[in-house]
């Protein structure tokens, strides 16, 4: 196995956050909050479009899946390509891919849910590879101490996504219809070109690669400071690393895509049928439904704060396991309580807002988490593993209720809400197993520095096979008396 590189440069891990670092973070965060409006809007559009276009809940699935199986194939290929050719070419790539894609969404001619599919997958590969790349990107510019606050705000405002969604489908889709709602998802391509004319390339990354002089240059960039000024740490540049070296990481790859398809399948299967079935409950409109969809992405939102924060103070390892065991709880809640009237309102509806608080809030503890379970050298690599093999969550939670209402079918209420039970009970089962793997697999990192990072996550890595040397050294050094 090669040697590690330095991973950290001490002038970063002691410096302030400043406004280029601030900048990078706005830019990430904005561009993961419109990626997934982009991705979450085909559930609008599918609650606006299915009777007019007369579509099965069959068909109606596909159109809901569709993006979630392509995530899969974008999360694996581009968190490998981000490792090989750098982090800010594919930030760029992904950006461009998704919100083109939801674009010409607004083409397709009435009726045609095959091409309207189609680009949903299309979709699907830039928004599964954007959430690889992004996260690493923001934690190899920032001090170790701020890595996991920081790496949680950067998927932060997704909720954001889903209330820019939601409000977007309330109010303008009433008057531009479902085609003036996806021509709005062009803007996240505006965040590229910023990537593109103000944000360097990932220190960390260039170093591995060997670039000392632009990897000066780009800490040189974030700091404001002369270039020569710059203190690399020793390094020695790895040997070419083939896919393969990710599986001595066991543990890591456990914990990432188990948790990974624990917090998807859930949340996924709720955020694609949310709409349809809260309007279904609280007997209104698709328009009402988005309106009442508000409420439960700000709970989410809220849920992220507050598991980002808790990341840094009280660990990764427990607070994650802390919020999926809740969410757990309130699933289990939702599906008992589907039917009851509570606050002079439908228990279902307030019940989802509860347990989405804790499903939602887990994303800003498992994205970040999940890339520090991985050496510099494949961090995406390793992202887009967990999250993308876990993807098979976004097909599996969609689909769910597609079998239990029956996929020949039209979309109808008394399908969909005698689904609601056996649905959200496989969703609480599911859920539960991703607060298990936190405690079972997961390696607590907060307040590790990049090295010391790696030093940790080396210790998995199996007797048999010769392990990454301390900085400036190989591994036949390491060994040697």
């Amino acid at each position: 196995m090669a040697a590690a590189a330095a991973a950290s440069f001490p002038q970063i891990d002691a410096s302030p956050l400043n406004r280029k670092q601030r900048g990078l973070l706005l830019a990430a965060m904005l561009g993961t909050m419109l990626e997934f409006f982009d991705f979450f809007l085909i559930a609008y559009v599918v609650s606006i479009i299915a009777e007019p276009w007369g579509l099965t809940t069959g068909q109606t699935g596909l159109l809901l899946i569709s993006a979630g199986a392509s995530s899969i194939i974008g999360s694996l290929f581009f968190g490998w390509l981000a490792d090989r050719i750098g982090r800010r070419k594919v930030f760029m790539a992904t950006v461009l891919i998704f919100s083109v894609a939801t674009g010409a969404m607004a083409m397709v001619p009435e009726g045609d849910w095959v091409t309207l599919g189609l680009l949903r997958f299309v979709v699907g590969l830039g928004v599964g590879g954007l959430v690889v790349v992004d996260v690493p990107l923001v934690q190899e510019f920032v001090p170790a101490a701020k890595r996991g606050v920081l790496g949680g705000a950067v998927v932060l405002f997704i909720p954001m996504g889903s209330i820019l969604g939601s409000l977007s489908a309330a109010y303008l889709a009433p008057t531009f219809g479902w085609r003036g709602l996806v021509l709005l998802g062009l803007l996240p391509a505006v965040i590229s070109l910023y990537v593109r004319f103000q944000v360097k390339e990932s220190p960390t990354w260039l170093l591995e690669q060997g670039r000392v002089k632009e990897a000066r240059e780009s800490v040189g960039w974030v700091l404001g400071i002369d270039p020569d000024k710059v203190q690399v740490p020793d390094y020695q540049a790895p040997e070419k690393t083939g896919f393969r070296e990710l599986f001595a990481y066991r543990r890591s790859l456990i914990f990432g895509i188990l948790s990974s398809f624990a917090l998807q399948l859930p949340f996924y299967g709720i955020v694609l049928w949310g709409p349809s079935l809260v309007g279904m409950k609280m007997d209104v409109t698709p328009a009402g439904a988005a309106k009442l969809m508000i409420a439960v992405n700000v709970a989410g939102l809220l849920g992220r704060i507050l598991a980002a924060r808790l990341s840094e103070t009280t660990g990764r390892r427990m607070t994650g396991a802390a919020f999926m065991g809740l969410a757990t709880v309130f699933l289990v809640v939702t599906a008992l309580g589907r039917d009851l009237e509570l606050l002079g309102t439908s228990g279902f509806y307030v019940f989802l807002i509860a347990a989405w608080f804790f499903l939602d809030g887990s994303f800003s503890v498992a994205l970040p988490y999940w890339a520090e379970h991985f050496p510099t050298r494949m961090r995406s690599a390793g992202t887009g593993v967990a999250y993308g093999v876990g993807g098979l969550g976004k097909i599996i939670g969609p689909a769910v209720l597609v079998l239990i209402s029956g996929a020949g079918t039209a979309v109808e209420p008394e399908a969909s809400n005698a689904s609601i039970l056996p649905a959200f009970l496989l969703f609480a089962v599911v859920a539960a197993l991703g607060a298990l793997s936190y405690l079972l697999f997961a390696v607590e990192t907060k307040g590790l520095d990049m090295d010391e990072l790696e030093a940790k996550l080396n210790e998995q890595v199996p007797v048999t096979t010769p392990k990454p040397g301390p900085i400036g050294t190989s591994a036949r050094e390491e060994a040697s008396p």
